[in-house]
């Protein structure tokens, strides 16, 4: 134990000696772990948007070949020919206006309900931190809006809201554990309409939420729903609720596919920082190891002394990387939005131990080589300083 707290010793000196090169060495293990952290926290959003559930039983009916809620339109009277379908137990008109349908940082969502106990119904897990449906339903161009979307425009209930060409007053809002709700406004299925037709409701929709009876119904009720209206004006595509979030989000899960790849190669970088590092050091050292061995350090405290200097970058770049990439997204409340759907960045625990973990188990390996070097080099080369 004492050989082991010497060793330790001696490599904190050996990385404060050389405050330039420690320093440097740090901040690029930090800066690779950042990435890897932020990219995997990413994918996680992602994995957690865009993955069906065991009791998934909620279809979303689009208009066929549409990829925006400005280009879907349906029906509002399909409502009653959807319900009369074996196997779906409800069938919600939903009208979505957003400000952008591209992928974004900032997008606005309004969805509109078309009455108060179907809105009770989306959002019976909610936990309001102001206002309530009591107030969304007192007037007409009421909204009720998710703490992601509060908290990116400051809203409060009292406040007036204009976004997409949409004038509304702030009735509440409200925390959620979707992202969907979270990153959402929602109002009165007629003001949308009104807004979106500019003074006539037209009885048009973006999509049906259809609650099934079962999970395993979803793809019989699906196929059911689009056979009804394959030869009418407005041919539809349902879709299990997840598989119409990764459809909507396919540019978001294509960026996150690539940028998997930009974050293992960081840890790549790691290593070869780490490497590099250490073989300057153990260069430099020479002569203080040879000094070391005639003290009485064996070959194996040597080695020991070069490895913990590799742990020890490793797991204080590891740590700060992933420190700082689970401050920035646990403040900085990113949302990703595409075509109406919403995926959250949040900071994934599992995501930030792992990268510190890979960090030093690379420090580790990356001074492997280094340290079999120190411990194999001949006392008197080492005092001669070759």
């Amino acid at each position: 134990m004492k050989a082991f707290q010497a060793a330790l010793a001696f490599a904190w000196r050996g990385m404060v000696r050389r405050p330039l090169r420690t320093g440097l060495t740090l901040t690029g293990i930090a800066v690779a772990t950042f990435l890897f952290t932020f990219v995997e926290s990413m994918r996680d959003g992602v994995h957690r948007a865009t993955e069906a559930g065991a009791g998934e039983t909620k279809l979303i009916v689009y208009r066929l070949n549409r990829y925006c809620p400005f280009a879907s339109q349906l029906p509002q009277s399909y409502e009653r020919t959807i319900e009369s379908i074996d196997g779906v137990r409800a069938a919600v008109p939903v009208k979505i206006i957003v400000n952008n349908c591209r992928a974004s940082l900032d997008v606005v969502t309004f969805r509109g309900f078309p009455d108060e106990g179907a809105l009770a119904g989306r959002l019976k897990d909610v936990r309001w931190t102001s206002g309530s449906l009591a107030d969304w339903r007192s007037r007409s161009d009421a909204v009720v809006v998710g703490s992601g979307l509060a908290e990116r425009r400051r809203l409060r209930a009292g406040d007036l809201f204009d976004a997409a060409g949409v004038r509304a007053w702030v009735a509440g809002t409200f925390d959620s554990d979707d992202p969907q709700d979270r990153n959402c406004a929602y109002a009165h299925l007629g003001f949308l309409q009104e807004s979106a037709q500019r003074g006539g409701t037209g009885g048009i929709v973006t999509q049906f939420e259809v609650e099934v009876d079962s999970p395993s119904q979803l793809r019989s009720v699906a196929a059911a729903i689009d056979a009804r209206f394959a030869s009418d004006q407005f041919p539809t595509s349902t879709k299990p609720e997840s598989a119409f979030i990764a459809k909507a989000a396919r540019d978001v899960v294509s960026i996150v596919q690539f940028a998997s790849i930009v974050g293992w190669a960081s840890l790549a970088a790691v290593f070869a920082l780490i490497a590099n590092a250490i073989a300057l050091a153990v260069r430099a050292r020479v002569r203080d190891h040879a000094i070391l061995r005639t003290l009485g350090w064996t070959d194996w405290g040597i080695g020991t002394l070069v490895g913990l200097e590799a742990l020890l970058l490793g797991l204080g770049g590891g740590l700060c990387g992933a420190l700082i990439a689970w401050i920035i997204l646990k403040t900085a409340n990113l949302t990703f939005g595409m075509e109406g759907v919403s995926i959250d960045v949040l900071p994934n625990p599992t995501a930030t131990i792992l990268g510190v973990v890979l960090a030093s188990m690379l420090g580790l390996l990356a001074g492997a080589l280094p340290a079999w070097t120190a411990a194999r080099r001949e006392i008197v080369l080492g005092l001669r300083g070759t």
